[in-house]
């Protein structure tokens, strides 16, 4: 009966996102090789953050809802070997309010925007990429140019 409340959830938020959301922001259920929608699978596209090394990019995220959303967080995902201090290389975010942090009524825009701030906003303290934090750390300058070419990697393609 859970995966009914998750669906009937996530149905109300592409609604809502549809009739409102951050400009630049993409959030899409998957559609099935038959047309039907999953509405457990979600292809984003977050904008870089204007006036940081990420403006520029459009990073694509893939946001995977368990049967027990809301009561627990999606998983997000962003391509294997994403480059970020908090990314595990398998494209998995570590970002706190989608573990200890969670609250069922964080909502798909909510997230997304917390991890648009999360890209600028590295926590070192709690590194998923040991190698990428220890730049982020110890060289910025280096850092800031992985960043870049990062955003370059990912244009916006609408």
């Amino acid at each position: 009966m859970s995966g009914g409340i998750a669906r009937s959830r996530l149905a109300e938020e592409r609604k809502t996102w549809r009739k409102n959301h951050p400009h630049g922001f993409v959030a899409k259920p998957e559609i099935k090789p038959d047309g039907s929608v999953n509405l457990m699978v979600w292809h984003c596209i977050i904008p870089g953050k204007i006036g940081t090394d990420w403006e520029g990019g459009y990073y694509p995220l893939t946001l995977i809802f368990c049967e027990d959303y809301p009561s627990r967080p999606p998983t997000c995902k962003f391509p294997n070997g994403f480059f970020h201090p908090n990314v595990y290389a398998s494209g998995n975010v570590c970002l706190s309010i989608l573990n200890a942090g969670w609250r069922p009524s964080i909502t798909v825009k909510q997230i997304l925007v917390g991890i648009q701030d999360f890209l600028d906003q590295p926590n070192p303290s709690s590194p998923a990429n040991q190698d990428v934090c220890q730049l982020y750390v110890q060289n910025s300058n280096e850092y800031q140019k992985r960043v870049q070419q990062q955003a370059r990697k990912y244009p916006q393609t609408l």
